[in-house]
């Protein structure tokens, strides 16, 4: 079906036949029958009509991954939830609501604490070591600076000794010099600021509500409060950008420095508004000249590829990856991308996941995505993951 598809299209999808999420996986399973990266890589371009760009960019990325810890049934990583933004990204389905004035963070953050400590206490009786720590969301610094200064301290006094954090700065405009001191005097090595793009006229039609000045004033603030590491969020394929449109970006990226940068690739999800205002795309032509353009850009950084996947309705049927200068891979994106290591989810929205790595499935426990719910039922949410991991 596929062959006689593409004949009578013309068309020569850059990922060829595969539709999967993580076509990383069959590296792996390829080099676990013995094969060494090309001809794992020649297996994928004969048997999957994988181009070879795609199958050399899935080396490199396996190259790196083994630089890493390797994962083991002893380690698990922690989420923690962080389902508040100031405005909804018209292309976002994540569990998240717009804080307004803020009168559920309160009651979030003490029903997160229950759950942050019932957790703690699930990873000892557990017999696990703690590998990775990341505060997602929504937008953690949407918290005002008191409420995020609490939950960091709250954080290491109940996760300490991991062997990263990431605390996710996504939106330049909730930054401040004060939220950022009590990142960085938490010990969190790693944030993102994501800009998603560098032009205003695509930042206004995206719902972003900031300006590209604000990602440079927020970069700037950034690297005065003594961060280290910064990543980059920027997607491919917006509703109306053009090439020049992401060179654009791509150039402010060069000029910003950030350590690790991430291309996503545009994916139009049923329950955002993208979807439901039928917004005018790029084609995928573009689209994938835009993630050539991401590669090349960072390549030319110095920065390396160490984590991919793939997502239903993406323009241009591209992908994800994430780049990284060495020594700077983010240990928790490799492993819920790879699906390879337990993973403890805290807050609204999160899902819980045990890996079976002898029996090759995955025991999931998901946290409720309604924001009331959660508060009402965080010592269920807890229980979860007690009968996910201790039985």
């Amino acid at each position: 079906m596929y062959d006689l598809c593409r004949k009578v299209t013309g068309e020569y999808p850059a990922w060829g036949s595969l539709t999967g999420i993580r076509p990383t996986h069959l590296m792996y399973e390829a080099l676990a029958q013995g094969m060494d990266m090309d001809q794992a890589a020649a297996h994928l371009v004969r048997t999957f009509d994988v181009t070879e760009e795609k199958a050399r960019l899935l080396q490199d990325i396996v190259r790196v991954q083994n630089q890493l810890p390797p994962p083991d049934d002893k380690w698990m990583d922690v989420y923690i939830g962080i389902p508040f933004c100031t405005t909804r990204c018209t292309y976002c389905s994540f569990s998240s609501g717009e804080l307004g004035k803020g009168k559920l963070v309160e009651p979030y953050l003490a029903a997160l604490f229950r759950e942050m400590e019932a957790g703690a206490q699930l990873l000892r009786e557990a017999g696990k070591q703690l590998r990775a720590v990341y505060v997602g969301g929504g937008t953690p610094t949407s918290l005002n600076e008191d409420q995020l200064a609490r939950l960091l301290d709250k954080m290491m006094q109940l996760y300490p000794g991991a062997m990263e954090y990431t605390v996710e700065a996504g939106r330049p405009d909730t930054i401040t010099p004060g939220k950022l001191c009590a990142i960085r005097d938490a010990g969190v090595g790693r944030i993102s600021i994501n800009p998603q793009t560098m032009n205003d006229h695509t930042l206004r039609i995206i719902g972003r509500g900031h300006t590209a000045q604000q990602v440079e004033e927020a970069y700037a603030m950034a690297r005065e409060a003594g961060i280290h590491h910064i990543n980059m969020d920027v997607i491919t394929g917006l509703p109306g950008e053009t090439l020049a449109d992401f060179a654009r970006t791509m150039e402010a990226a060069r000029s910003l420095k950030p350590e690790s940068l991430t291309v996503h690739t545009l994916a139009i999800k049923r329950s955002s508004r993208l979807h439901l205002e039928n917004a005018p795309l790029p084609d995928g032509d573009t689209a994938a000249a835009m993630v050539r353009m991401g590669l090349e850009t960072a390549y030319g950084m110095g920065l390396e590829p160490y984590y991919l996947y793939r997502q239903k309705q993406m323009a241009g049927n591209q992908e994800n990856v994430g780049y990284a200068l060495p020594g700077h891979a983010c240990q928790y994106n490799v492993d819920i991308m790879e699906e390879t290591t337990h993973i403890l989810a805290l807050g609204a929205g999160g899902i819980s996941k045990r890996v079976y790595p002898e029996e090759g499935h995955i025991g999931r426990a998901p946290n409720v995505s309604n924001i009331e719910q959660y508060i009402a039922r965080v010592d269920e949410m807890a229980q979860r993951k007690r009968e996910l991991f201790l039985l």
